[in-house]
């Protein structure tokens, strides 16, 4: 809404060195959101006047038509003499008062103008246009051409009221008064603490038998109609400059004076009207919903077929408007310059349902002031002042006659009342403003308020927002400033830090991040078809999904099963903008329904749900663990000066796995296996004990190439997922500070030959347990393969070190040890000593 701060200053008395930048703080304080300032004039200098054309002279042999005019500007001119001005425009005649800007003049833009020779002759000034002015469309298509009563010489600057400045403000959904000067001087009076001069109070003449007959068969959608009529316009008659000033200045194109002064008044109260041509309409004027598939010509020409649940008026042929968004072709007000003028019209002030106008407007894209101001809530009981201003204006501007018929229609209903206690914004807000302020504060509003402990608080009619206690708290918190809140950090009761679970998820985010990956967070939502490229069959587990009855997009209407898909996707993206060396990781809630969850009950909305009610609609809920996952691709090390580094290969997605698990306390177990959607040879299960057992807890690996090609990946990407309650399930607890021993590590070096079937984690399982308590690491730095150790066999070196916490271990313990856990891993594994 853009409201011209001149304007604004008719119904508030403002102080006068107040600026619009003063203004802006004070409403933004109050909570309207003012985006800008425009001043308009910036850097405008005159002698800008009002000329008249004495002669036109067209130029020849140009490629456009070229008009040599002199131009009576008075003594602005400091002669008398004509002014010589060559001009292109083709929208005036001799005799013409135009507007004049005469050399020395700067222009907005800092156009300074000057005498200066074009065309064969030399032009003293310029014939100006609204654009050159920074006044905008006025329709004209050309220069300005104004009224003849205008004296020559007169200044122009002021007449056009070319210096102003206008806020426009954005107004939020649930302040539909504020599309008005009047709902924005009420906010300004209330943050200046001044009278405000409310144009709607008129003198309203009451309803009687003679008016416009009005049929309503809609009162749900249509509460309350008032038709005015008026005779006898003149149809020659154009809006004043004042009023096409301010309407340009609102950000409205003038178009007759009729439409003009229905504009006008809507921008003045917010109540939109609507003004028929009465010889056009026949019959009385109906409200009615539309037949399904009903046809109607709008005012923009469209033709449109109208849905059973659009609001129309109508007249004894059909639809003349669609209510509370735009009139019919059928009854447009007439243009003397297209023809006859209208001289008769009828006013429309109407309250239609603001959900009704919504739907409409936007089933028929067909948004317009109109509905942008009924579906945010227009007051129902400015209808009536707002058509007779449009009365008193049509009289004034046009010489009609207000017809003595006056109709209202309208829905009997009460006055929305709301009770709360005088301290309830206290309570809101954490201050104590007193019953005082807050009567005081809502009846700045407009509300009536009676009671002490207790208050009844009649809304006003212009704010249908207000329909609870704390929307009466919020106004009183408004308007004594937001910035007197004061700001206090809750105090957490003792003991109630994060979980263990929640710390773990932290810790594991933090681990990963200080290994060099970034986390990506991903919608949750996936499809059958980015499973099926990732090579998931349909009796995977992961097929099984909790599809949506409402999806932001149909192509991904499930809860997503795997962590894979957004983060394969993330990893595709940022390949295509040129960053080629990437390490993400995302941890969150994946969804596994059984197929086994009841059906959700229904919980009651008249009272709280028991404690059965709602453990009974979380038992249908899907199994939702959360897991963490990794994708890599491109150099996981660098090349430079330190070495020429190397790529990301699937090892680094198992140490990811491995990085998650210390967080926890955890020692993974890894094998080979296959599964989707990894590559069958370079794929690792990792295993972890959890309540004694072996337990899955995860993939990691390169993944499949068809997979690769499917998504679009680079090559040899790389990808790991686990389980992370599985992996919390596993660990000790709250993890524990490693004891630092004093005493000096020994060190044993063994080299296991096995078969080429047995897993090095077997081996290693074997070895730990075989060595006991004064084992402290274990390590596998070489594995070698060839004839001289057997076809199928190969060669497993590991190294040991031994310490014990309370001795410095002598040779014979350390091997010891060392020979025990080979004689465990040679029982299990069938392992050999090389070279033995």
């Amino acid at each position: 809404m853009r409201i011209p701060l001149s304007w604004l200053r008719e119904y508030v008395d403002l102080p006068a060195t107040e600026t619009g930048r003063d203004l802006q703080e004070k409403l933004v304080a109050t909570g309207l959101e003012v985006e800008t300032v425009e001043q308009l004039g910036a850097g405008l200098k005159g002698p800008l006047v009002v000329g008249q054309v004495l002669t036109v002279e067209e130029l020849e042999g140009f490629k456009k038509p070229i008009r040599f005019c002199t131009v009576d500007v008075g003594r602005a001119n400091g002669t008398g003499e004509p002014q010589e001005i060559v001009c292109g425009a083709r929208n005036f005649a001799v005799g013409d008062k135009v507007v004049v800007v005469l050399p020395g003049a700067v222009l907005p833009g800092d156009f300074a103008i000057a005498a200066r020779k074009t065309y064969g002759k030399t032009s003293h000034g310029m014939i100006c246009s609204g654009d050159e002015l920074g006044m905008g469309d006025d329709g004209s298509g050309g220069i300005i051409v104004l009224p003849p009563e205008h004296e020559v010489g007169t200044d122009a600057i002021e007449l056009l009221q070319l210096v102003d400045e206008v806020l426009d403000i954005a107004v939020t959904a649930n302040r539909g008064d504020c599309l008005s000067l009047r709902g924005v001087a009420r906010e300004a009076a209330i943050a200046y603490g001044l009278p405000l001069r409310d144009p709607a109070l008129l003198d309203v003449p009451g309803p009687n038998a003679n008016g416009y007959p009005v049929r309503i068969s809609e009162p749900a959608g249509c509460d309350r109609f008032t038709a005015r009529t008026v005779t006898g316009l003149n149809p020659e008659a154009r809006s004043p400059i004042w009023l096409r000033r301010r309407l340009q200045k609102a950000g409205m194109r003038p178009i007759s004076l009729a439409v003009d002064i229905t504009n006008y008044v809507m921008l003045e109260l917010g109540q939109p009207l609507h003004a028929y041509d009465r010889s056009l309409v026949q019959g009385a004027i109906g409200v009615r919903r539309a037949e399904q598939g009903e046809k109607f010509t709008t005012l923009d020409g469209a033709k449109r077929v109208l849905d059973a649940e659009d609001l129309v008026i109508t007249d004894d042929r059909g639809p003349i408007g669609l209510a509370g968004v735009m009139g019919g072709a059928n009854t447009e007000i007439a243009d003397h310059d297209a023809g006859a003028g209208t001289t008769d019209v009828v006013i429309e002030a109407a309250h239609f349902d603001p959900v009704s106008i919504a739907r409409t407007a936007r089933r028929h894209k067909l948004s317009s002031e109109a509905s942008k101001r009924f579906e945010r809530g227009v007051d129902p009981q400015a209808a009536s002042a707002a058509a007779q201003r449009t009365v008193d204006l049509l009289v004034l501007l046009a010489g009609g006659t207000a017809d003595p018929g006056v109709t209202e229609v309208i829905a009997p209903s009460a006055p929305h009342t709301i009770t709360l206690p005088a301290d309830h914004p206290d309570k809101v807000a954490g201050v104590t403003y007193g019953r005082e302020t807050v009567v005081r504060r809502l009846q700045q509003v407009g509300c009536d308020v009676y009671g002490q402990d207790n208050l009844t608080v009649t809304v006003p009619s212009w704010r249908p927002d207000l329909v609870e206690p704390n929307d009466l708290a919020e106004e009183v918190i408004r308007l004594e400033g937001y910035e007197n809140l004061p700001s206090t950090l809750p105090r957490p009761p003792a003991g109630r830090g994060l979980t263990e679970r929640q710390r773990l998820h932290r810790r594991a985010g933090r681990a990963l991040a200080g290994a060099g990956y970034v986390e990506a967070l991903n919608y949750p939502f996936i499809s059958d078809e980015t499973l099926g490229k990732l090579g998931i069959e349909q009796d995977d587990p992961r097929r099984t999904t909790v599809k949506l009855v409402n999806p932001l997009s149909d192509e991904e209407p499930a809860l997503r099963t795997t962590l894979l898909p957004g983060l394969l996707e993330a990893l595709r993206r940022n390949d295509g903008r040129g960053s080629h060396d990437l390490a993400l990781f995302e941890t969150g809630l994946v969804f596994r329904p059984t197929g086994d969850e009841p059906q959700a009950v229904r919980l009651p909305v008249d009272r709280r749900p028991t404690d059965e009610e709602i453990a009974g609609l979380d038992a249908a809920l899907p199994r939702q663990p959360r897991h963490a996952a990794v994708v890599l691709t491109g150099a996981r090390e660098q090349a430079g000066w330190w070495g020429k580094g190397r790529p990301a290969d699937w090892a680094d997605s198992v140490e990811a796995a491995r990085t998650i698990a210390r967080e926890a306390g955890v020692e993974l177990i890894v094998r080979g296996d296959q599964h989707a959607p990894w590559h069958p040879g370079r794929c690792a299960a990792l295993f972890a004990v959890v309540d004694g057992a072996e337990t899955l807890v995860g993939h990691a690996g390169e993944l499949h190439p068809r997979v690769i090609k499917a998504l679009h990946l680079p090559e040899r990407s790389c990808a790991m997922e686990v389980d992370l309650d599985l992996i919390e399930r596993a660990g000790t607890g709250a993890l524990q500070a490693p004891r630092i021993s004093t005493f000096p590590v020994a060190t044993q070096d063994v080299a296991l030959v096995v078969d080429a079937s047995v897993p090095a984690a077997d081996v290693e399982k074997a070895l730990r347990e075989g060595a006991g308590e004064l084992l402290e690491s274990l390590r596998l730095f070489d594995v070698f393969t060839g004839e001289q150790l057997g076809e199928g066999r190969k060669s497993l070196a590991y190294a040991l070190r031994f310490r014990a916490a309370d001795r410095t271990l002598t040779v014979d313990e350390a091997s010891a040890a060392r020979d025990a856990a080979v004689a465990l891993a040679a029982e299990r594994t069938g392992a050999v000593l090389r070279g033995a």
